[in-house]
């Protein structure tokens, strides 16, 4: 699997994969009206898009590359190259969940706000992480509570 393919996705490529602009909000706008909801749906939907996109090329990899190698070194090799693309693939099918479950969050009107505390999650934040759910308080908190957890 080529480093390219094994990034994380920043919300700069996000915003480059939908073709989309940073939104410019104007001065009294209502949060999370027509305009805003219809910026989120295309970089939703585009993220979606080029997820699915990169699910189909492995499958295809795999086909185009599966072999039997006689040697065990080489068989063991492709082996572990195949897992590695599939928990790759698996965790991106996890996000494209998410990422349909923000789809109709946007359809239901009900995106951009905590599901904590129900404050407004912000532009910004959400154009970094669209799938975001929570506030960036209640998401420190959280965190807090999971390290507190685990250690």
């Amino acid at each position: 699997m080529q480093e390219g393919q094994n990034r994380k996705t920043s919300s700069l490529s996000i915003l480059a994969i939908a073709g989309v602009e940073p939104y410019q909000e104007k001065p009294g706008e209502e949060y999370m009206n027509e305009a805003q909801l219809s910026h989120f749906k295309r970089i939703l939907e585009a993220w979606r898009n080029q997820l699915r996109d990169e699910v189909d090329r492995t499958v295809t990899h795999m086909q185009d590359e599966a072999a039997n190698f006689p040697d065990p070194v080489d068989r063991a090799a492709q082996e572990e190259e195949f897992s590695l693309e599939l928990r790759n693939r698996d965790r991106e099918r996890k996000l494209i969940k998410k990422i349909e479950k923000t789809l109709k969050k946007v359809e239901d009107e009900d995106f951009g706000y905590c599901e904590s505390c129900g404050v407004e999650i912000g532009i910004r934040r959400l154009e970094a992480r669209p799938t975001a759910d929570l506030c960036i308080d209640c998401k420190t908190l959280a965190e807090i509570r999971e390290k507190q957890m685990a250690g």
